[in-house]
Formats: structure tokens, sequence, C-alpha cells
């Protein structure tokens, strides 16, 4: 019997192109769904002739399966990941190897490699990011959990994953427990920034310029040929171009409601539990479920009618500061992230190669894009750096984009045009670089009402005060904490 490389577990759309992509680099694939009659399909349709073997059973799977056996399960996040991981553990040994490729929640994969190596086998939770395309043709892959596996899975992942121009490939081992759901995760959390800040620029050039589908996709083919060059610019280029059966722009027959499957929610949620500022992501977030209001905002569009002014000034002009303002603004957007990151290793006691973590996002991923790699030679400059603001290459963009950034979000403002990841991203900036906020004043509120301490500019930090605002309160203050 011709024994597989590794086993696969769930024929969806995800699964049948990996399948497909490990056969084609040499390796031999086992594949097994819950719906057997899905297995026989599949071998009969894309995989007939292939060096794949189907199986009716998971004890069929772990038969043809070299040992130690490698089974990656590319099934619905959640409760499904858990039930198949019992079954596995109940057929395979001591030292095979489980791995999760779909889009779990860190804390599950935490979890989850902890209860598996107990039980005597290793366990990997990979985030695999480029959808069906880059499933078939090299996605980037995020793989964390049970060290001892990498080098067996290893040859496989970096062969069937996509490769930056000199031959590099973007996979590569990102830490312990969760740490690559944990990536993927902030991978995705990213992606909503993307896709919100392109919409916005969007909305922009059709709402204040009044351009037309055609138009805009050929400003977003120039954008794409100087550095805001990206998967998602390119195909927001190829989207607006692209028309329906009678001629018009597909786009405008689109319902302006956007869905989500929960990703960028545990970003920002994350964010809040290590206490930073995600607020760009956040925005893309709640953007989605306002576009999701769609009744509710055509009787609120009634109430509230307004008309766009005529736009008089450099149409030229203002297209390029919407530029200068989509870059400076995806800039925010990945600086929060790795600041999410850098905050998350710590808790965790995760080592990340912030660096490597760009790498593994120039190809194959739906984020891929020239910028990374500017990434990465900021993190090469500097591995401890705790803000892409603070470095050189991107304060001297964010400079040279500031005033164009400024006058983007106040034409937006005057006109009535929602922005807000835009307008969220030059906040956090104007927040970040701000060397007196008013939290001074909210320190005050919080001592004056609750006796929360604050801390005095002419003494050391760390040491709390306490002030009888009233005259009739106490000297007793609430013990200090920090959420």
């Amino acid at each position: 019997m011709m024994k597989a490389d590794i086993g696969l577990i769930g024929l969806a759309v995800m699964g049948e192109n990996l399948v497909m992509n490990m056969e084609s680099h040499g390796f031999t694939v086992a594949v097994y769904n819950r719906t057997i009659e899905k297995v026989d399909a599949f071998l009969g349709g894309r995989a007939k002739g292939k060096n794949i073997v189907g199986c009716h059973s998971l004890e069929d799977l772990r038969d043809v399966l070299k040992k130690p056996r490698k089974v990656m399960l590319m099934v619905k996040a959640g409760q499904p990941v858990d039930e198949y991981i019992e079954q596995l553990l109940a057929v395979l040994e001591p030292g095979d190897v489980i791995i999760d490729g779909g889009n779990s929640h860190f804390p599950d994969t935490t979890r989850r490699t902890a209860y598996v190596e107990r039980r005597g086998l290793l366990y990997i939770g990979t985030g695999v990011s480029g959808g069906e395309e880059g499933a078939l043709k090299g996605p980037s892959m995020m793989p964390g959990g049970s060290i001892a596996a990498w080098l067996l899975v290893k040859p496989i992942f970096q062969s069937i994953c996509a490769k930056v121009e000199d031959g590099t490939p973007c996979c590569d081992w990102v830490g312990e427990n969760g740490a690559g759901h944990f990536v993927k995760m902030v991978h995705n959390g990213i992606e909503y920034g993307d896709m919100q800040l392109i919409c916005e620029a969007y909305q922009l050039l059709r709402d204040v310029l009044g351009m037309t589908a055609n138009e805009m996709s050929e400003v977003f083919a120039d954008w794409n040929r100087g550095e805001l060059d990206s998967y998602l610019i390119e195909i927001t280029r190829d989207i607006l171009a692209f028309t329906d059966a009678d001629g018009s722009a597909l786009v405008d027959h689109i319902l302006d409601a956007a869905g989500q499957k929960g990703t960028g929610k545990w970003t920002v949620s994350a964010a809040l539990d290590e206490g930073v500022p995600l607020t760009l992501i956040g925005e893309a977030v709640f953007a989605r479920c306002l576009s999701a209001m769609k009744e509710e905002r055509v009787t609120a569009a009634a109430q509230f009618p307004r008309k766009a002014s005529a736009f008089f000034g450099d149409k030229a002009e203002l297209i390029d500061s919407i530029k200068q303002a989509l870059y400076a603004s995806k800039i925010i957007s990945y600086a929060q992230g790795y600041a999410l990151m850098r905050a998350q290793a710590k808790t965790s006691g995760w080592n990340l190669n912030y660096g490597g973590v760009a790498l593994m996002w120039r190809g194959g991923c739906i984020i891929r894009s020239v910028f990374l790699g500017k990434i990465k030679e900021a993190f090469d400059r500097d591995p401890a750096l705790a803000n892409l603001l603070l470095d050189p290459y991107f304060a001297g963009v964010v400079k040279r984009c500031v005033p164009a950034w400024r006058n983007v979000v106040s034409t937006a403002v005057l006109s009535g045009v929602p922005i807000p990841a835009m307008s969220a991203a030059l906040s956090y900036f104007d927040g970040y670089t701000c060397a007196n906020l008013p939290a001074n004043l909210l320190q005050a509120q919080r001592d004056y009402f609750g006796a929360h301490t604050y801390e005095r500019i002419d003494r050391p930090r760390g040491e709390f005060c306490h002030t009888n605002w009233t005259g009739e309160g106490g000297d007793t203050a609430a013990t200090t904490y920090h959420v």
C-alpha cells in the first residue's frame, strides 16, 4: 500500500486546494471528510490520477500515513476542532502530530497544545492566509505550538508556501502554543484595516470627486505601481474595472452591507485585554457593523438629507492627497498591530521575530505588499523597535504625508463623508506624538468622584496622591490598579 506523507481532514475550498498544492510539490496526501461522498467525488474529480489517497475512516487515515503521522485539520474553528482532536487521540500514537490549519482563536490553540502534549502527541496551530488561490499556489503560513513538531512538518510547509523574490519561504516557526494563530489573527485584523482604508479612499474619490468606477480603477492602477503596491490595491483596481452583463460597473450593483467572520473582533478584544490602542482596526470592525444596519441607515439618511458640494479644487492634487493619507494611515494600522504583537508576546512569554513576521506576510497572504519589506528592514535596524513611527524611514514618510492627510480628513468632514479608519489613524498619530494629553484632568476627575489617586509631575513615577477635593471627603484612597 502507498504510504502518505501527510493526512488532511476537511475537503472544503481551502482543504482541497492545499491537498492539490501538496501533491504538486511531490507529497503523497491522504484525505478524509466527515461526508464520505465528498472524498469519493474528490478522488473521481480533481484528484483523479494524483498521488492522493482517499480514506473512509480515521482508522484508514491512520493506517496509510508514514510515522510519525501528521494529520492536518481544515475544519470550522471551534467545537469541530475539539471533536476531531478527541477522535484523533483515540486512533493516533504518541509522537504523532495534529495540525489545525483553520482560523482558531489563539487561546484555544494554547489550551489544545497543552492538552495534546499531555497525551504524548504533538500539536501545531498554523495560520494559513491567501484564500483559495493562495492555498493552491502558495499561501503564507504561520505555525506555532509544539516546537518538536516543527522539523517534522517544515519540509512540507516550506515547500508549499509562497516565496519572496529571493526564494525565501513565507513560512517559519512563530512560537510556542497559540503564537501562530495569534499572528494570523493580527494579520486578519490588519486586513480589516487595510480594506476599510481602501474603501474610504474609494468613497472619497466617488462622492467628493464624482469619479466613475473606470476612472477610479485607473487611479488604483497608478497607485499599485508605487509605494502602495499590494494585493488589495491590485484587486480593487480589477473590481472597479469589472462590468455587469449590461456593461455597467458591477461594484455599483453590490449591496453596501459587509460580512465578517470574527477574527477582526478577536484582534480588538485582545488589544483591550492588553491595553493597546488598536483604534484603526477597531473602527474598521465597527464600520462593518454599521454597514450591516442597511435599513436603519436608509431611514436615517431620509431624516438627515445632505447634498455633497461640488468640488472646485485641483482634482489631481486631491487624488494625490488621498494616496498620501491612505499610505500614512496604513503605517498606523501596522504600527498598532505590531504594538499588539509585542504586548501579547510579553504576556505569553513568546519570542516573536517581528521582522520574520513581516517576511511571512510578504507573499501568499491577503495583506501582501511591497510595504512589508520596509517593515522587515525596520526591525533589521532595531529588533527592539517599540513602534514603527519611531523608525527613521517610517517617521520620514509620515512627516511627508501629514499635511495631505490633514487636508483629506478635513475635506471628508466638511463633505459629510465618513472616514472612520483614516481619521482614527490621524487621531492616534496626534495622540502618540503629543507630549501632554488631557489625561491629567481625567485623573483629577477619577480622584474627585472615586478617590482613584493620581501621580504628580513634580514627584517620581509610581508615587500616588489623593486630594480631598470637596473638604467633606476623607483621606482614604482607593486601591490603585490597572485593567
